[in-house]
């Protein structure tokens, strides 16, 4: 970013808006800048007034418009930093604007540079293509090993194990430097040296707090997927795909894959078992929450969740249940004025260009309300169909299902209940699973296979209740989407065995 900011300084740029909530990090980074340029670097901020950061010197200036007049007296070539400038423009005060332009092309004739310095506000039209806006990117490595060496210092901890310290460096990425300072210091209060995991479930604690993304824990692995052998066996294939090994070998990192299908049959499962295959975060974007009433804050909200992620990587980001985010962005220009066409349009680009070690794996249940250009060729790896589970694939999930709920699997006959359970989806099997134990518990026994038969016989699947919308789900699969399935789909779709 230092070197970003000098070279505009030089090409003679007069407004520039340095998007950030890091204000002492950005700060240095404006002071590096202009002390390379051998400029004096003056600072603005209602509380403090107009700062010479050489002389120290205040002048009081509660005051915008005045501020601006200041600017407009200094000589030279000068860094003007003017702090949480951008609140004053959601007034929308006609003689602010019309002193900033005054300003700004005073600027550009006698050399200065004006650094807006804040979190994002949307600029009055007049001043959108005379400020350039520039995002601090969230810190690096090497800036949290600084903070975390303060730490250690200030607690008299020395050097920490190699291994230690890498990993409680990469437990912090996605967070500002102050964040990561603050769960290095509760590390170290907690535990009296510096944990990882402490690390990582404060940074979920952050990412929380701003509602798009989400650290997702899980210990979900392939094992815990019945069937879809097709997918598994393509995601070991990948599961060293973020080494280093695979980048000098020439391999290129792994963009994502969709996955689509009918609902309860495993989709966001695999979105979890995916994190675990390769070893690395599990972060969910909620896109529902990236669109906001105020003009360009659906924008700012996905590129900031995008720069999180890529801070993060090498993670996988989880984009569950696509289409109900993005399925108006067809008619979005007549709907919402183009906000969900812009952002939809935004987050292909993104996944096209993404060299970040970012595995996206997107998941949804009716990709036809979706545009086509979604699934083109070099934004996703592949793009995965889930059927209905066959015979085997039942069997398989109702081995799961038993043992997760501490039962031996031996005292059913799993092939029987695969046959009994034919139509429905791996969620509906579990809960036929719980809805047997419940009954079982009021009568103080443990559940039988007769149970399960009632259980089953009882229930209407959904590929009953929606089955002309799971054809045509399937009908637009063909040819389109792989199978996650292994090639024999033979099992036993037709009949249904009532056990009672």
């Amino acid at each position: 970013m230092k070197e970003q900011l000098i070279r505009y300084a030089r090409a003679g740029y007069a407004g520039l808006f340095l998007c950030t909530a890091e204000e002492a990090r950005a700060e240095s980074v404006v002071k590096a800048a202009a002390d390379e340029l051998d400029r004096p670097l003056h600072a603005w901020s209602l509380t403090e007034g107009f700062v010479d950061t050489k002389s120290g010197s205040v002048r009081a200036c509660p005051d915008p418009i005045a501020a601006l007049q200041q600017v407009d007296d200094l000589e030279g070539n000068v860094v003007v930093l003017l702090r949480d400038f951008g609140v004053h423009f959601e007034d929308h005060d006609p003689v602010l604007t019309r002193k900033l332009r005054d300003s700004l092309r005073g600027a550009r004739s006698t050399g200065k540079l004006l650094v807006f310095l804040g979190v994002w506000k949307p600029l009055p039209p007049e001043l959108e293509r005379e400020i350039t806006r520039l995002d601090l990117d969230l810190p690096d490595a090497e800036a949290f090993g600084t903070v975390l060496d303060g730490i250690l210092a200030s607690a008299d901890l020395g050097n920490l194990p190699p291994e230690i310290r890498e990993a409680a460096l990469a437990a912090a990425g996605g967070l500002t430097t102050l964040e990561a300072e603050n769960a290095f210091a509760l590390s170290v209060i907690e535990t009296g040296s510096i944990q990882p995991i402490i690390v990582a479930r404060e940074k979920a604690h952050a990412l929380k707090k701003g509602g798009l993304l989400e650290v997702v824990e899980t210990t979900e692995s392939l094992d815990s997927i019945g069937g879809l052998g097709a997918l598994k066996a393509w995601l070991l294939q990948r599961c060293g795909a973020f080494t280093q090994k695979a980048r000098d070998y020439g391999l290129p990192v792994p963009k994502g894959m969709l996955v689509l299908g009918v609902p309860g049959t495993g989709k966001s499962l695999t979105a979890k078992a995916t994190a675990s295959v390769f070893g690395v975060p599990l972060v969910k974007l909620d896109a529902g929450r990236l669109f906001g009433s105020l003009v360009g804050q659906s924008e700012a909200n996905l590129r900031s969740a995008i720069a999180t992620a890529e801070a993060i990587a090498p993670c996988v980001l989880w984009i569950d249940e696509l289409e109900k985010a993005f399925a108006g962005s067809v008619s979005s220009g007549s709907s919402d004025g183009g906000t969900s066409a812009r952002v939809f349009g935004s987050l292909l680009n993104w996944l096209q260009e993404k060299t970040s070690p970012v595995f996206v794996v997107a998941t949804a249940n009716d990709i036809s309300k979706l545009p086509p250009e979604l699934l083109r060729k070099g934004r996703w790896d592949e793009c995965w169909f889930v059927d209905l589970p066959d015979a085997k694939e039942r069997a398989a999930i109702w081995d799961i299902v038993i043992e997760r709920f501490g039962r031996e699997r031996t005292v059913y006959d799993t092939v029987v209940l695969a046959r009994a359970s034919e139509l429905h989806t791996g969620a509906e099997i579990e809960a036929a699973f719980v809805e047997a134990l419940h009954r079982a518990f009021t009568e103080d026994r443990e559940p039988t296979e007769l149970d399960l038969g009632k259980v089953l016989s009882e229930s209407v699947p959904l590929a009953t209740t929606m089955s002309e919308s799971i054809e045509r789900l399937r009908h637009w699969s063909s040819g389109r989407a792989r199978q996650a399935s292994q090639a024999d789909q033979q099992g036993g779709r037709g009949r249904k065995l009532d056990l009672g």
